[in-house]
């Protein structure tokens, strides 16, 4: 397997190279903020005499949740009613984890809809009050009026049939770290197979998986502390691959805004990743940030010399600046010459003869003075 900082001096190793290196301790859209639920006009589904549900993206595969399934998911949430937003994952970037069967009575609704969904669907879900936040409704946070019926939209990124409904938060750190790395190898085989959209979403729960550790490992006792920087890395050896495997899925998909969040997320931890320069700097070429690019090409060359694909995108920088120079000389071309010699304006004929005749009369007077002064 590929060790994550060596350098590559295959052409397009940096380019399309999922990362497989696997833990030390293995053996063997973001959505648009939306300040309204979305209109929606596809069929209405009933799923409970409560909750009904319309597909705004199908989802892949035929597998869907079952009981204590766990499940990850994104998903905003309305006040029917008032159109008052009170959740918005996305926003908190930050996917939920729920175990179905074991959700909170307010999210009973919520986790009838998530179970009738495949990985990778989003959904508007209509739920009456009775199975959500009840008569009574809730006035810390979220703040929710009473019986207030809830509009959620939920994107499914992926669920776990774990076993007798264990949660990530009643693992061991070693069996969550292990079920993140089972993920990232699905992701990196559905990568393969140019399943762009679902390998994201394998990554995606990798993610949150080790994030989920960090939270407790920040929320725990001394020990936990002391215990830190060893799991630590070996989440991150998980982790980051993820990130830089999910950035190589959305410069094919053109989005390259995201690819160079996920690939920052990476250099946040490690400001010399060569994958994660490489990837950011062509993220930022395609946007037009060349100055941008060539500043993240240049750093990652230094630390990997030898990489033929780096140096081939320093290449084209160096040769689209070259075309930007040469069509601005053609453009401004003359304009800061030499000043033209002005043309002298064609004279009135009528204003010439005019000035001929009274030079005329003037010496004729002047003679005449002359004259008389003669003979006097």
């Amino acid at each position: 397997m590929d060790e994550i900082h060596e350098p590559h001096t295959r052409e397009d190793a940096n380019e399309n190279e999922v990362i497989t290196e696997s833990s030390s301790f293995v053996k063997g859209e973001t959505s648009l903020e939306l300040s309204n639920p979305p209109k929606v006009d596809s069929q209405v589904e009933i799923l409970h005499d409560k909750v009904t549900k319309q597909i705004i993206k199908e989802g892949h595969g035929h597998n869907k949740p079952t009981k204590y399934s766990t499940c990850f998911f994104h998903y905003r949430a309305w006040s029917e009613g008032t159109q008052h937003k009170f959740e918005d994952t996305w926003q908190e970037q930050r996917p939920i984890e729920m175990v179905l069967g074991k959700e909170k009575k307010e999210m009973t609704g919520l986790s009838i809809g998530v179970a009738s969904m495949k990985a990778g669907e989003r959904a508007l879900l209509h739920v009456g009050w009775e199975l959500g936040y009840g008569k009574e409704g809730s006035f810390s946070f979220p703040n929710v009026p009473p019986m207030a019926d809830l509009v959620y939209e939920v994107e499914l990124i992926g669920f776990d049939p774990t076993k007798e409904g264990k949660a990530r938060s009643d693992m061991t750190v070693e069996e969550r770290i292990g079920a993140a790395d089972q993920r990232k190898v699905d992701g990196n085989a559905l990568f393969k197979e140019e399943k762009l959209e679902e390998a994201m979403q394998q990554y995606e729960m990798v993610a949150n998986l080790c994030f989920l550790y960090f939270a407790i490992a920040y929320m725990g006792d001394d020990f936990m502390f002391q215990l830190f920087g060893k799991y630590r890395d070996m989440a991150l050896a998980v982790k980051n691959p993820c990130h830089l495997n999910t950035a190589a899925c959305l410069i094919k998909l053109d989005r390259y805004e995201e690819a160079i969040g996920q690939c920052t997320i990476v250099l946040s931890e490690d400001e010399n990743n060569v994958k994660a320069l490489f990837r950011r700097g062509k993220s930022r070429a395609a946007l037009g940030q060349t100055d941008a690019a060539r500043e993240d090409f240049l750093k990652a060359r230094k630390h990997a010399p030898e990489d033929k694909a780096i140096a081939r995108e320093l290449r084209l920088l160096a040769e689209h600046d070259k075309v930007i120079h040469q069509k601005q000389k053609e453009l401004y071309k003359g304009i800061f010459g030499p000043r033209p010699e002005p043309k002298p304006k064609p004279s009135n004929w009528l204003i010439l003869i005019w000035h001929s005749l009274l030079s005329v009369f003037y010496r004729l007077i002047a003679l005449f003075k002359r004259e008389t002064h003669k003979s006097d």
